[in-house]
């Protein structure tokens, strides 16, 4: 009987969403590393933004996600949650991700990776290809030189200790955009239902080098991963906002016609958080990719 009823609690408990998922660690290396894992399905490991944590995700994102696939966010070493140092090159960024996937005892999924995180999903899907069947992009910028850097109204704003609401409509949406300011105030009231968001945002200067100098290095591109990116037949999809301050989606434009098996969104009105601003249509474009688009072949 209380075998039975211990059965029946758990049946009736409701599924972990965004906003409820617990903060649960794993050791990777030497450091304690914070994750959450919310859904069912195939495995999304979803690689976060610059200074971006566990909480600063749109939980209506992820949890449209969700309704189809495990989704796992997970804080980079030394941010939010997680012990540790930030690598300051992408090398040792992607061994990382392949050290957590290890101790997450998980062997295949898809990488998603915005901005930042988009980098790292690159040098990852590039570095140690084995695990993943597909790969999203999301508001990032491919490897080696490109032809629009980050905008000062951007950098301006993104290295603020704490930003409010004034700040994200810079950061990631389109300040005057009526429909974009609209959903900037509707996604952040989404992500700051939750408490203390911004006492684990990383904020001094020391926290933020080593973010730009495995950036730099990232489009210094050392390990001729822009070419290697091209020669891919991983499926890939770009998403991007037409008016990004940070990861111009128009960096994309000279490998359009190069990349082997690559499909590429751009949303108009659109800064440089397209899930946050589209979360439920972004979510269903990564279904239909997913659905619609076989691994490689073998993989």
């Amino acid at each position: 009987m209380a075998l039975a009823s211990v059965a029946s609690a758990a049946a009736a408990e409701p599924p972990a969403t965004a906003a409820t998922a617990s903060t649960q660690y794993v050791v990777v290396g030497k450091d304690r590393i914070a994750y959450r894992r919310l859904g069912n399905g195939p495995t999304i490991l979803a690689a976060n933004r610059l200074r971006g944590t566990l909480d600063t995700w749109d939980p209506l994102f992820l949890d449209e996600l969700a309704k189809r696939y495990t989704v796992i966010t997970f804080d980079f070493p030394g941010i939010g949650y997680s012990e540790g140092s930030l690598p300051d090159d992408m090398t040792d960024v992607s061994a990382f991700v392949e050290g957590l996937s290890d101790a997450l005892g998980i062997d295949r999924f898809i990488a998603l990776g915005w901005s930042w995180g988009g980098l790292a999903t690159q040098a990852y899907i590039l570095d140690h290809p084995r695990r993943v069947t597909h790969a999203i992009l999301v508001a990032t910028n491919p490897p080696g030189q490109n032809a629009i850097p980050l905008q000062p109204a951007f950098l301006e704003r993104a290295l603020k200790p704490v930003n409010d609401l004034d700040d994200e409509e810079v950061l990631f949406f389109v300040p005057n955009s009526e429909a974009s300011v609209a959903a900037a105030k509707s996604s952040h009231e989404r992500i700051y239902a939750r408490p203390g968001v911004t006492e684990r945002i990383p904020s001094t200067p020391e926290q933020f080098a080593p973010y730009f100098t495995a950036g730099k290095r990232f489009h210094d591109d050392p390990m001729n991963r822009r070419h290697r990116l091209a020669e891919s037949t991983l499926p890939i999809l770009v998403i991007c906002g037409d008016h990004d301050t940070s990861t111009a989606g128009q960096n994309w434009f000279p490998l359009i016609g190069k990349m082997r098996n690559a499909q590429f969104v751009y949303f108009s009105e659109t800064g440089h958080a397209p899930q946050h601003q589209h979360p439920v249509r972004v979510a269903e474009l990564i279904h239909d990719f997913l659905a619609s688009t076989p691994p490689p072949s073998g993989g």
